[in-house]
């Protein structure tokens, strides 16, 4: 018990920090990259199914199938675009590995200087990049660990250029009574991102939630999950999230943003079916950002028990 109460207390007075938005570098790791997850409102750290649990809750790992597969790509604004990919490996009593790497790049951009706003006739790029592996393992029955290490690059525009290397250290307690889960992590704890003379904090921050199925029947179910997140640069943020399953293929998802000045509600689909020895989901969010307009997310998950 005194282990669990450093672990929630530690982060707590870590993170309690006045409010300094924009200050942190890095900050494409904080967007959703699951659509299932997107859909719930971010509510997703007792949810999982796999190798997309490796970026919310990577204890989450040890109850996946044998091999996991998961792809998704986000259509972001001002023609951005965020692809992830993730495998897992579930090797029962040595505990389960996992691989992640993920992509945030922007369009093709014109080179401007004060002595040519219309352009110099050179175009550029930038993207941000981070590469993952994970363990967990089991504890007891109901409670397991899991661990992430991340290796992040970014690259603004050709000698601007910043990395760093981060950690999530996470637990999850899951019980048999209407699938109880309880999960906290501590994320992107790691060094700074240092372009040329100027350094920034990673976006770190510890969250916890819970999730449990509000009815259970044979052809459908209500799956209800809340996040609480406090961030080292800003105000506490929760989230809300729903799934519905109908007929145990079909899933109706919502969700919604509780203290956030830009992105509010949240809703997708998902369709999954088995085939021999192999189940394979799609999934599809779409998110609102206010006057920024709205994220669309795909997803493809494989599993081989």
């Amino acid at each position: 018990m005194k282990r669990l109460l450093l672990f929630i207390l530690f982060p707590m007075i870590l993170l309690a920090q006045y409010e300094r938005p924009g200050s942190a570098g890095g900050q494409f790791l904080e967007i959703d990259v699951n659509p299932r997850a997107a859909a719930m409102g971010g509510a997703y750290m007792s949810i999982g199914k796999g190798a997309e649990t490796i970026t919310y809750n990577p204890a989450f790992l040890v109850y996946s199938p044998r091999i996991t597969l998961s792809v998704n790509h986000t259509k972001w604004f001002a023609n951005i675009n965020y692809d992830f990919a993730s495998v897992a490996f579930n090797l029962d009593e040595i505990g389960s590995f996992g691989i992640l790497c993920s992509g945030l790049m922007t369009g093709e951009m014109q080179v401007r200087t004060p002595l040519q706003p219309d352009g110099t006739g050179e175009t550029f790029y930038s993207a941000y990049y981070r590469f993952g592996i994970a363990y967990a393992r089991k504890l007891t029955n109901h409670v397991s660990f899991g661990g992430t290490l991340n290796y992040i690059y970014g690259s603004l525009y050709k000698d601007f250029t910043a990395s760093a290397v981060s950690a999530d250290i996470s637990v999850l307690y899951r019980t048999h009574y209407h699938g109880f889960s309880f999960g906290m992590k501590i994320e992107h704890f790691g060094s700074e991102m240092k372009y040329i003379n100027e350094a920034y904090p990673l976006p770190t921050n510890f969250q916890f939630g819970l999730s449990a199925y509000a009815l259970e029947q044979k052809n459908y179910s209500i799956l209800v999950s809340a996040k609480a997140k406090k961030p080292n640069v800003g105000k506490p943020l929760g989230s809300l999230g729903l799934e519905l399953k109908v007929f145990r293929h079909i899933f109706i998802r919502g969700g919604y943003q509780v203290n956030s000045l830009v992105q509010t509600y949240s809703f997708g689909l998902g369709i999954n079916w088995r085939v021999l020895r192999q189940r394979f989901s799609v999934d599809y969010s779409y998110s609102d950002f206010s006057l920024l307009g709205a994220a669309h997310r795909f997803g493809l998950y494989l599993a081989l028990d």
